[in-house]
Parts: C-alpha cells; structure tokens; sequence
C-alpha cells in the first residue's frame, strides 16, 4: 500500500478547502500551491503550508504545470491532488506528478488521455457501439474542412473546445453565415483556457436535459456508478443548479444510462472519481463526454449516498479502497446544490467584485456550505466569481426546493452583490418545480437575469410585511372608530427593518 503523508493541492478556493477538510480527516498534511492574490482566503488560512507559485494569471500560475510540479517537490509532497478545473484533466500534468514519483490523486495519465480528450472519448464509443450525438471529431481541424462539416450535419450544430469543458470554448452556430467567425472563435479560446485549439462539432438538442452519472474506479479497477444528478439548469454551458437524483429518470432510463457510464469507464480503465454526462431528449439519451476529474457538484451525490467522494479519491491513490460487494447503495431523499456566484443578479450576471463585508450562512438540519471567502477576504477579477456552494438535503424534491430558498433567503452576505435572488427565482419558477426544465431553461425565462424591484413595490412590500408582524403583537392595525376599517400604520412612523 502506498502511503501518502502530505498531499500538494493544485487549485484554490472551495475545492481546495474541501481538499484540505478530507485530507485532516484522514490525518494528511497538507500544502496549498497559490497565486500571489490568493493569500486572502479560507484554503490558505487553512492549509499546514503554503507556497507561492506565481502571479495571479493562471498561465504563470494555476496553468503553469512546471511551477506546480517544482512548488509540490519542494514541499515534501507525497501526492498531488488537482480539484477541478486547471489542471485537473490535464494528461501532461499527471504524467508529469507520475514521472517526479508523485502521486496524481486521480485516474492515470493514459485514461485521461483516452477519455478525457473529447475526441479520442468518441472514438473509443463508436468501437464499442455506445450511443452519440451526430458530430465530427476528425484531425482536420481547418476552417475549411469544420464549415463543410456544419452543413453535412446541418444547424443547429455546437463547437466544442477537445482538450477542456466548463463552457469554454463552446459556441452554438445557428446561422451559417456565423460559422466561420464562431468556429474561429471557439478555437482561440480553447487555446488559451487549455493550450490546446483542437475542437469537434455535434448536432446541438434543442429541448435536452444535461444528466450525469458519477462514476467511481476502486484501486483494482473495478467500476461502479454512484447514480446520477440532473444539470439542465445552464447559463452559456456553465451549471448553476445541480441536483440528486434527477426528476427526469425512470428506472429503466436510469438502469441503461448506468450501464453505458460504467462501460465506457471501464473501457477507459478508469480509477477514482470521474463523470460521464449525458444530453436526454424524448426518452432518448446521448453520451456526452467523460469528465476525469471530481465536479463540482458532486456534495449531491454524497448526500443522498452517504459517501464521501474525496475521501475515496484518497484512499484509492493509497491502493486502500476497494468496492465490497455486499456495499449495494441506495439513494436516501433529494439534494439540490446552489452555485453562489459575486455578481448583480440585476444586470445580467455582471461581475462584481471587492472585499467581502459580513458573511453568514445560516445553520440548519441538513444543510452544507462549502465556501472558500470569509469576512474580510477579497473577491477579485481574475477567476471565477463563485464565492460559495449551498447544499441540501430533504426527504423529497418539493421539500428540499423549499428548504434550499428558506436558506438561500437566510443567508447573508455583504460587500459585494450575489446571485441568490436570481437562484430563488429560479427554484421558485414553475418549469423547475415540476422538473420539466431544459438546458434551454435559462434561455428561455431568464436571458437578462431578473428585473430589479422598484423602490415603490418594495415600500409596499416592506409596509404590508410591517404591519402584518405589528398585528401579530397586538400593537399593530389602529382602528378607525369613525369608518370601522383597520388603517394602515406608515413603515416610516417607527423602527423597523426591511429584509
């Protein structure tokens, strides 16, 4: 059994907690490899050491596989473990940690090679005759040859960055007089997000729903699914509403789904956390892409399972876990995650940044923040803007939307403005709560975010919320002796608070 002692963390913010949090459970040292700008969070008050690999661009930095791999060494580090996002499905990253004796805490240099780039991913698919999306994945990566094939498989048809995800890279061609210019596009961002311009094509699903299956390799190899989660609620490619299990699965639909992840994992000789994702349209499903690397949403899957996934990434780098078969997990109730993005829900998504002022999420049965800013640390331009995740639990769907808006409506955060009213919108709007939502759901209802309430409908709201609460306590509602009718109290004649 390999021993690891002290892991190197390649990332930042509340992955990179979550990371540390997993690692003192099992009572592993750990070493935070940061920005320079990124002395002023949680991870880096919580890390055993830090060590500054560079300015806050993420090419001299969280980019910079070179910079990593020395600041790891130097540490003392045992393993290294990427989180999601950078370099985390980088095949030349976990090469590099193997051939410097460190371990990658993840699926191996060649699975994601063979699995991670999308188009090697579709490759391996079509041999073994697994169901995708109409698209083309070929070498020939000039303007040409990408137009010629937009219209062989006719619009709509989306470009996909080969080496990456997360949105990046991904352009959807409607109109063949854009193609070329979206085409070109796509391909210089794929080229600064992942160093690499390689993209494909597919056929785009105008009314699909994003579901995905966590999948998870033991140290022998071994390939389970951990069920599935429902995605569809997307803003430009990026999640902001995940959940566990999906409301759009049957058993049978679930049953097949998890038999075509574990197979293309398998094939893949997958170890550790992975994803596979899937487009769903009219009880058809299409794989879509492996991701070999933990997601961000997966605290949904460990709520309704009882797993913890880090842990198992651990432990399975170690050659320390492995699948009992008699350990046949059931999912127990639902979950719901929220991203908490730094941005004005009021206009469109804008980012916002600056020093955090008061920030508190309130306590409750089955509820879980995993954040990485507290009071006083800085939101800046130079990364994502997600300031914390909110997750979760509650014996159905129906309660647990509940639960998530009481408690995003109970959270407070100051200094900069948030998302949370656009997410309670969202978990309040009928096409959510039935669970019908698409990927186009966003599109749809809330292209331009959410319209700001008017001064005069929030004094109204403030002033019939007032004298409700001053009722309750016997001193609100003055009567009038002349007409009989109650007469409204003026919010403005006493104390009062609006929330």
């Amino acid at each position: 059994m390999k021993r690891i002692n002290r892991v190197a963390i390649a990332n930042r913010g509340e992955v990179a907690v979550r990371i540390i949090r997993a690692c003192e459970e099992l009572g592993i040292e750990t070493v935070l490899l940061h920005s320079d700008v990124d002395v002023q969070s949680r991870a880096y008050r919580l890390a055993t050491k830090k060590i500054c690999i560079g300015p806050a661009p993420t090419s001299q930095s969280y980019l910079n596989i070179e910079a990593n791999i020395n600041a790891a060494l130097a540490a003392g580090a045992d393993a290294v473990h990427p989180g999601f996002g950078f370099l985390s499905e980088n095949a030349d990253f976990a090469e590099q940690c193997e051939k410097n004796g460190l371990i990658f805490i993840g699926p191996s240099s060649g699975s994601i090679r063979t699995l991670g780039d999308k188009v090697s991913f579709k490759n391996l698919a079509k041999q073994a005759g697994l169901p995708l999306i109409p698209g083309y994945e070929g070498e020939d990566q000039s303007t040409i040859k990408l137009l010629a094939e937009v219209e062989k498989i006719g619009l709509p048809v989306i470009v996909k960055a080969a080496a990456g995800g997360g949105g990046r890279g991904m352009k959807l061609i409607q109109n063949i007089a854009d193609a070329k210019d979206l085409i070109e596009s796509a391909q210089r961002e794929a080229l600064s997000a992942f160093g690499s311009s390689k993209v494909f094509l597919e056929k785009y699903l105008g009314k699909a729903k994003h579901i995905e299956f966590q999948v998870f390799g033991d140290c022998t190899g071994k390939v389970v699914h951990l069920f599935d989660r429902e995605c569809s609620v997307q803003r430009r490619h990026q999640k902001i509403i995940e959940e566990a299990t999906s409301p759009s699965l049957t058993d049978e639909l679930r049953k097949k789904m998890g038999e075509v992840a574990c197979s293309i994992a398998t094939l893949g000789k997958y170890k550790n956390a992975g994803t596979v994702e899937f487009l769903l349209q009219d009880n058809q499903f299409y794989l879509l892409e492996v991701n070999t690397r933990l997601q961000v949403e997966h605290p949904v899957t460990e709520e309704v399972l009882g797993v913890d996934l880090v842990k198992m990434q651990i432990l399975t780098a170690q050659d320390n876990f492995i699948f009992n078969t008699q350990d046949i997990r059931i999912p127990k109730g639902h979950s719901i995650e929220c991203r908490v993005y730094a941005e004005n829900s009021y206009q469109g998504g804008m980012p916002s940044t600056g020093k955090l002022g008061s920030v508190h999420w309130p306590e409750g049965p089955r509820r879980r923040y995993e954040f990485g800013f507290e009071s006083g640390d800085t939101i800046t331009s130079h990364y994502d803007p997600m300031i914390a995740k909110v997750i979760v639990w509650d014996e159905t769907r129906p309660r647990a939307i509940d639960k998530m808006i009481r408690t995003l409506k109970d959270s407070t955060v100051f200094g900069v403005h948030t998302n949370i009213p656009y997410l309670i919108e969202i978990l309040n709007h009928e096409e959510f709560r039935s669970g019908k939502m698409t990927t186009r759901f966003i599109e749809t209802y809330f292209a331009e975010g959410i319209k700001s309430p008017t001064s005069d409908d929030q004094v109204k709201k403030w002033a019939i919320d007032i004298n409700k609460k001053l009722k309750t306590l016997g001193n609100g509602g003055s009567t009038n002796t002349h007409s009989g009718t109650a007469t409204m109290v003026s919010p403005w004649s006493s104390y009062w608070r609006g929330v």
